[in-house]
């Protein structure tokens, strides 16, 4: 990852870059905390050897020890942190965020008819490289719906995605695209009385990596998303080899093609919340200035 991108990272006031990965599981009825026995070998199946050093009728805390966190002072094992369920009053799910969760097109339904959850979480994972965050949080994922066959839905609070919990159990992705696929969020705007329109992606920050950004008329919508979960995961496999100023190859008659080559420039973000992006201009069908 470039330095200029890290410093653009460290001075914006959007999202905390690195910080924790948060899921919501979301359930209709209120679900009982599995016993740590249950809860150790479930985990080590998943990420490998734990250590449980925490569990009480509030919270259940587990140290991953093959995942070390470095630090100046040290090294530390990263911890997964299970909370004990909670009711769940979809607070900070407003219409702006349901409007962008297209994964989930009953969520209305869903958000109504679950009333409890529990949040699970990762910590000191930001001193991990984005290979290994992006592997343990998804392992973590698989684990999580294992202890919680009751779960109806994930809501992933870094990327505003809301996904039911079945297709979390019956993913077929393998490898790193299972975080683009569950920690990123490719919305669609339309900017009115323009014609124009925007994609983005929401939550590669989490990785200390850039989200994307297109702002473009006279191109279907969904070959632009499917360009950019595409950019999303090849940035992720191979660390970020894009540099502000490079280019991409472009989208042609829906699919991508190095006939069509699309520049990227380092960018603020056109909508909320603010973070630097690798801006793509889509050539003759990019819109506004830059």
């Amino acid at each position: 990852m470039s330095e200029a991108f890290k410093q653009d990272l460290k001075g914006n006031k959007g999202p905390v870059p690195g910080g924790p990965f948060l899921m919501q599981l979301l359930f209709k009825e209120p679900p009982a905390m599995p016993d740590q026995a249950v809860m150790t070998a479930v985990l080590e199946k998943h990420v490998g050897a734990v250590n449980c050093y925490s569990r009480d009728d509030k919270m259940a805390g587990f140290e991953v020890l093959e995942y070390m966190a470095e630090f100046k002072e040290g090294k530390a094992p990263v911890q997964l942190m299970v909370m004990a369920c909670n009711e769940f009053t979809g607070k900070g799910i407003d219409a702006f965020v349901k409007s962008q969760m297209w994964d989930c097109p009953d969520r209305e339904r869903v958000l109504a008819e679950c009333r409890w959850q529990v949040v699970a979480v990762d910590m000191l994972a930001a001193a991990l490289d984005a290979h290994a965050r992006a592997s343990l949080d998804m392992d973590f994922l698989a684990a999580l719906t294992e202890l919680y066959p009751a779960c109806e839905a994930f809501y992933f609070q870094n990327c505003g995605k809301l996904l039911l919990a079945q297709e979390a159990r019956d993913c077929p992705i393998e490898g790193l695209d299972r975080f683009i696929r569950f920690g990123v969020n490719a919305r669609f705007f339309n900017v009115e009385g323009t014609g124009d329109m925007v994609v983005d992606t929401v939550g590669m920050s989490t990785l200390y990596l850039p989200d994307l950004q297109y702002h473009f008329h006279d191109m279907d919508p969904n070959w632009v998303v499917n360009h950019a979960y595409n950019v999303a995961s090849y940035i992720l496999e191979n660390d970020c080899p894009i540099q502000s100023g490079e280019t991409v190859d472009g989208v042609e008659n829906g699919t991508i093609s190095r006939n069509v080559q699309w520049k990227c420039q380092l960018e603020e973000s056109l909508i909320q919340p603010p973070r630097p992006v690798l801006d793509v201009h889509m050539g003759q069908f990019a819109a506004g200035g830059r």
